[in-house]
């Protein structure tokens, strides 16, 4: 698929084309040329973004990380940042968005971004987040208040019952 298509099946996913998008898109092809990435049937590429912004869906589009694999995982601190990892080789790169020139509407954003070469848009730096380990699958368990099924990692024993976050209460005594 060229670029031109990829770009295409990136915004039919998104919905619409817009600046953020554009982010996603060229981080995506940057990281597939400085790690050697193709798209990700499984885990062998990680993401880990941090921001849930529009690139992101760029992202899933071009390199397969989505929530449900367990390969996209998000760190949000509200950064244009994104980190990507490559299974097989062991090499990560965290490309960090280069400041803007000012203020721009949604339409300069947009023709801003597409006019840069990923190099100029990125600071490609190491990662600072280890890679996470593979995604597990957990037993599920159903929440003694509530009776909704959750997953063992999600469950809290509160006395001798098993249950939910949504039913578990935190003993805080500055809460009332």
């Amino acid at each position: 698929m060229n670029e031109k298509e990829l770009w295409e099946k990136c915004a039919a996913f998104h919905g619409h084309v817009c600046g953020g998008l554009t982010i996603g898109y060229k981080a995506a092809l940057y990281a597939v040329e400085l790690l050697e990435l193709t798209f990700s049937e499984d885990e062998q590429v990680v993401c880990i973004p941090e921001n849930d912004a529009c690139g992101v869906d760029a992202i899933q589009v071009i390199l397969g990380c989505t929530v449900g694999k367990g390969n996209l995982l998000f760190h949000m601190t509200g950064k244009q940042a994104f980190s990507f990892y490559n299974r097989h080789s062991g090499r990560s790169v965290r490309l960090m968005l280069k400041e803007e020139p000012g203020q721009m509407t949604r339409e300069q954003s947009l023709t801003y971004y597409q006019n840069l070469a990923p190099e100029d848009m990125f600071d490609a730096m190491p990662t600072r987040i280890p890679l996470p380990e593979r995604a597990k699958i957990f037993k599920s368990w159903k929440c003694d208040s509530c009776g909704e099924i959750a997953g063992d990692h999600w469950m809290r024993l509160q006395g001798d019952k098993r249950l939910c976050r949504d039913c578990f209460k935190l003993y805080d005594r500055f809460e009332v």
